[in-house]
């Protein structure tokens, strides 16, 4: 009998608590003060910023200054990375929507988020782009558009906020096929996102069974990869041991060595949460430079 995953399919956009509030004074200086003052600081250099367009609530101004260590300045530079990131990718960017991108989420299993943090707190997001991709049914674009939504969804939880995001990357079962998906100007848009437009803490990137034929995407990848970065990146192969010390094997499926239940859910059982923050999506897609494209 199939079980039902454990917690729902849903973020937690509950307020922090005092112990997470502990990390994040710890890790990225937040106490009231620090907060009060660079909340005011980043909305008032937002509104002296007048290529702009952002909301300046504070719930909101929070997603930036949080991986910018409540620093307003790299908060307000981030913003405007996101803009020119959006500017230049416009074709794809442009009215970014959940029904869209539907049938990606609900008829494959590519783009994956376990429904458990790990032991850090950190949220783990799983891309299948091994055997399990089909890059004439999902195209590298459309893969693309998958991430970029579930970020934007993500970034409402201010524990996630806190505690960051781990990438695991499965290459079970590449083939030429996949590698063909994976051009070298999508290797350059996911990396250039990744690494300049992502307002989420990315604390590691798991490379896992990889096989031989990955050196090809690892030449498309490797001119893009940043030395902040290479720092986080991490190679395992098939060896989950490796995995296991980075990600406690408690909070991992069978899948990936772990002591949970092999994966039975994937984006599918994702995709209502998705559909949830269309709202959110929609106001994204006005946020950027005040002059459009």
């Amino acid at each position: 009998m199939k079980t039902i995953a454990q917690p729902p399919f849903d973020i937690v956009t509950d307020p922090p608590s005092a112990e997470l509030l502990e990390v994040s004074r710890r890790e990225l200086r937040e106490t009231p003060e620090v907060r009060e003052d660079a909340i005011k600081r980043l909305r008032e250099l937002l509104h002296n910023a007048t290529d702009l367009h952002y909301a300046d609530d504070d719930d909101f101004l929070l997603i930036f200054l949080r991986p910018c260590h409540f620093y307003p300045d790299s908060a307000l530079k981030m913003m405007r990375r996101i803009a020119d990131f959006k500017k230049n990718n416009y074709p794809l960017m442009h009215n970014l929507s959940p029904e869209e991108e539907k049938l990606s989420f609900i008829d494959h299993r590519i783009v994956n988020v376990l429904t458990n943090r790990d032991k850090k707190g950190r949220r783990i997001l799983i891309v299948s782009c091994g055997a399990v991709w089909d890059p004439k049914a999902v195209t590298a674009d459309k893969l693309f558009r998958m991430f970029y939504l579930v970020h934007l969804v993500a970034q409402l939880e201010p524990e996630t906020q806190i505690n960051g995001v781990v990438i695991v990357m499965d290459f079970e079962g590449l083939s030429l096929k996949q590698v063909r998906g994976l051009s070298p100007s999508f290797s350059k848009l996911l990396l250039t996102f990744l690494q300049e437009a992502v307002p989420l803490r990315m604390k590691e990137f798991h490379i896992l069974k990889q096989p031989y034929i990955f050196n090809m995407v690892w030449t498309l990848f490797k001119p893009f990869i940043g030395d902040k970065l290479k720092k986080r990146l991490y190679f395992h192969g098939n060896d989950m041991k490796k995995l296991h010390k980075h990600i406690d094997p408690c909070d991992l499926p069978k899948n990936y060595g772990g002591t949970r239940p092999a994966l039975d859910y994937g984006s599918r059982d994702w995709y209502p949460c998705i559909e949830k923050y269309t709202e959110h999506f929609q106001r994204w897609n006005g946020y950027g430079y005040a002059a459009g494209p």
